[in-house]
């Protein structure tokens, strides 16, 4: 990054293995926190990165890969692949791997970005611009969609109110 110039900070915290936790631990929008994916096109290990508030949109991202071919990539791929990165934490910069980055356009929207420094106790901070610097062949499009809204338990009725209203 520093080649490029893209300036960044580097941030610890607890361990999380969540970019949702994440963003809880950091108390920040989990929209500006970037969950990273790895999957496979065809028989190429890809990146995808996205808002911990999105979930992924096969439809959308094979649209825009311009292909059907589209998995999840096996644990034993992922741990080859980034040897000394915490499963789950690898950052998603093109140039580190030489892999293909596909970018939700969502959270480039956010003036500041949290991402995966590779362990579960790090994080980058990096300003939209410099991330889109430091991957200058990025793919950025809509490849997620909103998380389903979790429906809230029932209340349980409070008897002592009910039991006074009685008398």
């Amino acid at each position: 990054m520093a080649k490029v110039g893209a300036k960044y900070e580097l941030v610890g915290h607890r361990t999380v293995y969540t970019a949702f936790d994440k963003a809880a631990t950091l108390k920040i929008k989990p929209g500006t926190v970037a969950k990273v994916l790895t999957l496979k096109i065809g028989k190429e290990l890809v990146l995808a990165a996205m808002g911990s508030d999105k979930n992924l949109n096969i439809e959308k991202l094979q649209k825009l890969a311009k292909t059907e071919k589209i998995a999840f990539a096996k644990e034993k791929a992922i741990v080859e692949t980034f040897k000394g990165i915490d499963p789950g934490a690898i950052p998603p910069f093109a140039g580190l791997w030489n892999l293909p980055v596909f970018c939700d356009k969502k959270i480039l929207e956010s003036p500041k970005i949290i991402l995966s420094a590779g362990s579960y106790e790090s994080s980058l901070v990096i300003i939209s611009a410099g991330f889109k610097k430091a991957n200058p062949e990025m793919v950025v499009g809509i490849i997620s969609a909103p998380k389903p809204k979790q429906k809230k338990p029932a209340k349980k009725p409070n008897i002592a109110k009910q039991t006074k209203k009685r008398k």
